[in-house]
């Protein structure tokens, strides 16, 4: 980690967040501007979210000037609108380890402030956890306040108006800040997006006020008294020319639009909403996303979640030159294309995350065969349902820990119907610095117990190319899951253009010294990401003198039982479901172990189907399965590569976890 920076200033005075209440208004936008400062020192030098937490500052200080977190509840959606909120409750000497191991989450975390209510990775959850604590609140008989405060992409999601929906006909205490800055982390879609725009409460709009106030001003004897009650009428045009006239549907009082960078709004706002007693509030804040910082300001997507920048220019930090390698996301989004080029049934589906998940390119070549559906997950998938039953090709590119939010309509929309829709799950594996909300460590175990669908794991670029070729062409539901980071060259230049059904590649076969100790004869089974690493360890080994080098075969290789007893062979299965029974079968009766690695939670994963085969196959007593990957824990946050060497997941670690495996009894 990074040294502390020097404190100083009314930030470094602030050592509890009832301290925020006693500054005078005139310190408050110095305060605006040092949290700015800090957001931006450590986000350069960590990396993280950037234009959502600049736009929320001001919003911040006036929820803490208005509510005393110590009782009132404040939950974030998503989490990382809550860097000012870390600032200033308790976490001001510890921000510059911001997203590092051991260090600030970049989340809400229950478990690392009393002052974190609720923790918050996947959008649009905040308003269901707030409304359960309202309710758990009136039935501990206490009389604190529970806010959520939630942003305009989370707004879009089902899950809140069902919440909203519920709090409506509760009718009791909740207050919704809903933070609009017209941004999720890319556009946000959708007629209702339109609906909660800010150009509702534009300088037409204004104009209409006037008009009308003046209008009434100057009808003799009655003009105020009209004008009165039509400020505080919930019919007022204020409420029918604005999203209000939604919330109010939802049986919400609804206060707004304020101006988000306005501290006496702000306060004046929140204020009124801590006064209602008998039903749910809303208040309608808008807020510039990426305020105060100019290139954030500028361009809020890319700034939306970046890398280490130089904060005098905004400049991202160059890229080391093995950082310049094509990403799987790239080689992803280069395919598609080409295959979409020659298939005019292709077409593409993302939940509000297009540049994230590599459908940017897509859309720009082909705009009428892409569809973002917002931060709607469940949606997407039925929607390509659908799609999928009139004969189209629908490819949903998801990150693999978003894909969990929509594991019914995976079951029963898809599967159950066995339509062919392709799962295109990116981030599956290790995410590094966002941490357990993001690390996408359980696909194969909610997906490989599905009937129907099949799940591919490519290991490089051919490979990624080839595997999603096939999963067009099968004409059943596929899912193709691959990591973040670069996608490496690890395959044949002369590889056919499909994976072959029921066959995995071997990729080294090496003979033991004749002075390597223990039991030899071990199969490596590894999977997608991991088979480089597996590969490379085992060419240091071989290179070290643990093994005489026996083959070493860049692509396709036939099972062979020759080194079997007195070495070790490297296995790639490609397929996770199906399986490739017969090669591994065949494994298991030439080697006398088998080690399975994989970037991926232990239960239910890749080695569990393994287990299950060689036992059900009889083999259990003959050859010996060993494990290794994530254990039964969620996965902190921290540089992936740090987080590998930690689980023995990088080249060193995986070294030993093989030579313990060949000289375990």
């Amino acid at each position: 980690m990074t040294p502390s920076p020097i404190s100083g200033g009314l930030l470094a005075s602030i050592n509890d967040p009832a301290e925020v209440q006693a500054l005078n208004a005139a310190d408050l936008p110095f305060l605006a501007q040092e949290i700015r400062s800090r957001i931006i020192e450590a986000v350069s030098n960590n990396g993280g979210h950037l234009a959502s937490p600049l736009g929320v500052v001001e919003l911040t200080i006036a929820l803490l000037r208005v509510f005393n977190p110590k009782s009132d509840r404040i939950i974030w959606d998503v989490g990382h609108q809550a860097y000012a909120y870390k600032l200033l409750t308790g976490r001001v000497e510890n921000f510059h380890t911001l997203r590092q191991l051991g260090g600030v989450s970049g989340f809400p975390k229950m478990s690392e402030s009393p002052y974190d209510h609720f923790g918050a990775g996947h959008a649009s959850t905040s308003i269901s956890a707030a409304l359960g604590m309202a309710l758990a609140r009136e039935q501990n008989g206490l009389s604190n306040h529970v806010l959520a405060v939630v942003g305009d992409g989370a707004m879009t999601g089902g899950m809140v108006y069902e919440a909203m929906n519920h709090a409506g006909a509760q009718a009791k205490p909740l207050i919704v800040v809903f933070n609009d800055n017209q941004m999720s982390i890319s556009k946000n879609v959708g007629a209702l997006s339109y609906f909660l725009s800010r150009n509702l409460s534009s300088r037409w709009l204004r104009r209409v006020k006037r008009e009308v106030s003046d209008f009434l001003q100057s009808v003799p004897g009655v003009g105020e008294d009209m004008l009165s009650l039509a400020k505080r009428s919930k019919k007022s045009f204020k409420t029918f020319f604005t999203p209000g006239i939604l919330f109010e549907a939802l049986r919400f009082e609804y206060l707004g639009p304020v101006n988000g960078h306005d501290f006496a709004e702000l306060e004046q706002a929140l204020n009124l909403a801590a006064a209602v007693v008998d039903k749910p509030v809303l208040v309608h804040v808008l807020t510039q996303k990426g305020k105060g910082y100019q290139p954030a300001e500028s361009d809020p997507a890319n700034y939306h979640g970046i890398g280490r920048f130089n904060p005098h220019t905004g400049d991202v930090e160059a890229p080391n030159a093995g950082d310049r390698a094509k990403s799987f996301t790239q080689i992803f989004s280069s395919s598609l294309c080409e295959l979409a080029a020659a298939d005019n049934r292709i077409v593409a589906i993302s939940a509000a995350m297009p540049e994230g998940t590599g459908l940017g390119a897509f859309a720009e070549k082909f705009p009428t065969r892409f569809f973002d559906v917002g931060i709607c997950e469940q949606h997407a998938v039925t929607l390509a349902a659908g799609m999928a039953s009139q004969g189209l090709k629908p490819v949903v590119a998801v990150y693999s820990t978003f894909m969990q939010r929509a594991y019914d309509q995976v079951l029963h929309d898809v599967c159950l119907q066995n339509l062919p829709v392709v799962f295109a799950l990116d981030r599956a594996g290790l995410v590094g610095e966002d941490g357990p909300t993001h690390h996408g460590v359980f696909d194969i175990s909610y997906l490989r117990h599905i009937p129907n669908l099949s799940i591919l794991a490519p290991r490089g670029r051919r490979t990624l190319k080839r595997a999603l070729t096939m999963a067009l062409k099968l004409g059943t539901p596929v899912a193709v899951r691959y990591p973040r980071g670069e996608c490496p060259y690890i395959d044949k230049p002369d590889d056919p253009d499909l994976i072959k059904e029921g066959r995995g590649e071997i990729l080294r076969q090496v003979k033991a010294r004749g002075n390597a100790q223990g039991n030899a004869g071990l199969a490596v089974i590894a999977v997608g990401s991991l088979v480089h690493p597996v590969c490379l360890a085992v060419d240091e080994l071989t290179s070290e003198g643990f093994f005489d080098s026996l083959a070493m075969n860049d692509g396709c290789a036939a099972i062979s039982g020759q080194s079997g007893k007195s070495g070790l062979t490297v296995y790639d299965p490609i397929w996770l479901k199906p399986l490739p029974k017969e090669e591994i079968l065949d494994l298991a009766s030439s080697h006398a172990k088998l080690l399975v690695i994989e970037e991926h939670a232990l239960a239910g994963g890749l080695g569990s189907a393994i287990l299950e085969l060689v036992s059900d196959a009889g083999l259990a007593g003959h050859c010996r399965v060993l494990r290794h990957g994530l254990p039964d824990a969620f996965v902190e946050h921290g540089k992936a590569g740090e987080l590998r060497a930690a689980l023995k997941l990088d080249v060193l670690g995986l070294k030993d976890v093989i030579t313990r495996a060949l000289g375990r009894a």
